[in-house]
């Protein structure tokens, strides 16, 4: 049943909770997407060869993954707010450390560490919606969230390369720091805590091994989790080449911010329209006619990079349209899987974002290290990204797509 606080939102209103969870997101997109630019010269100054440049955005997400399993209990516990304030103030100290390494090897170790302890802001902005609303207005929510938050990859690009042309690549990483300072204030002044005391758990590992293994166990949720780990493990192979794709493959390097943010804007898009439609149509329906799309448009991406030369304005209408499908996928999927664990949505965010997180960072790393001065790899990653996608949403499904669920806001 719902409960009277399920039916709002917050004292801060909608749209001012929808942009500041879409910020808090947002500096962990910043910390991969302003880097992109700055890879080559990153590697180039500190000795790293071939490929290993990627590890600078690749040991960032995984370590996002492997941190993602521990915030969720501790704001299930404590609270949402000091969650938080501990990701800020790590994401602050990490990024001046980051500025001042001079050794190629320490900065992944760093970007590493960071991940981890920086996990809490991709957890607990989806536990604080779920405190409030469920169902498709959950995912409506999370679209309006998740447009705000993919304007960074789009602008971030651009920041990157602008600030190296000033003052080099380590104040990028200052940067950073700032954000999470202006952002944190913000936070820290005008965000309530959102946990409901009677929906605080005990801190000690039953309760937390408890807790996850009914985020992972349970049919409906685990497909909806395994699918989206799998069509984003392709896109981080794209975050985690894209300098070397679209800088080098295709020449276009001082243009890079302009190519990248094109296409990820379809994802913008996607998430826009999907506010609009996803009550009227329902998550799954929109969801799964959406994996279609991706499954068909990364086939026609692998057919356009088996023609080389491949063309530049080919390869941006297919990725550009595959990242749509992502954005109506990402948080119609999300909110699918969240919603039977009112009562533990940060433990069942964290088993989530987790497991997400992890597989789609060794899965992005691995396609990365594909490359081969080609979109080839990437695009057949992404095909078979996304039919085993397929098969682990019908099996949440018991075998049967499209259907519209009405899902309860408590567990």
């Amino acid at each position: 049943m719902d409960t009277p606080r399920a039916r709002t939102i917050s004292p801060l209103g909608e749209r001012e909770l929808i942009t500041l969870m879409a910020l808090l997101m947002s500096l962990q997109a910043f910390g991969i997407d302003a880097m992109l630019p700055a890879l080559g010269q990153m590697a180039g100054e500190m000795g790293a060869g071939g490929n290993d440049r990627q590890l600078v955005i690749g040991a960032y997400f995984l370590g996002a993954g492997i941190g993602a399993f521990f915030p969720g209990a501790f704001a299930d516990r404590f609270g949402r707010r000091p969650v938080l304030a501990f990701g800020l103030v790590a994401y602050f100290v990490l990024s001046l450390a980051c500025a001042l390494v001079s050794d190629f090897w320490l900065l992944v170790g760093i970007r590493l560490v960071q991940g981890i302890a920086c996990a809490g802001l991709s957890v607990v902005p989806a536990a604080i919606v779920r405190d409030h609303v469920g169902g498709d207005r959950m995912a409506r929510l999370m679209s309006l969230i998740m447009m705000i938050f993919l304007l960074v990859p789009i602008l971030a690009p651009a920041v990157g390369q602008g600030i190296m042309m000033v003052a080099g690549w380590r104040a990028i990483f200052v940067a950073m720091a700032v954000m999470a300072v202006l952002v944190g204030s913000w936070a820290w002044l005008r965000l309530p805590e959102s946990l409901a005391e009677e929906n605080r758990q005990e801190i000690n590992i039953a309760t937390i091994l408890r807790n996850m293994g009914r985020a992972l166990a349970n049919r409906g949720a685990i497909g909806y989790v395994i699918g989206s780990a799998l069509v984003f493990g392709s896109l981080f192979g794209f975050l985690n080449s894209s300098q070397q794709l679209i800088g080098e493959a295709f020449g276009m390097g001082d243009y890079f911010a302009l190519v990248f943010g094109g296409a990820v804007l379809g994802m913008v898009a996607a998430n826009f329209t999907n506010s609009r439609i996803v009550e009227r149509f329902g998550a799954r329906r929109v969801s799964h006619t959406a994996l279609f799309g991706f499954i068909l448009v990364a086939g026609l991406l692998y057919l356009s990079a088996s023609q080389q030369p491949q063309r530049l304005w080919e390869f941006m209408v297919l990725i550009g349209l595959a990242m749509a499908m992502l954005g109506f996928v990402g948080a119609n999927f999300s909110s699918i899987a969240m919603q039977p664990f009112y009562q533990i949505a940060g433990a069942a965010s964290s088993a989530h974002t987790a497991l997400r997180m992890s597989t789609g960072a060794v899965l992005g790393s691995f396609i990365g290290y594909l490359y081969d001065g080609t979109a080839q790899p990437l695009a057949l990653a992404m095909l078979l990204c996304g039919l085993a996608a397929l098969a682990v949403v019908l099996f949440s499904e018991g075998g049967r797509l499209f259907r519209r669920k009405q899902s309860a806001l408590a567990d």
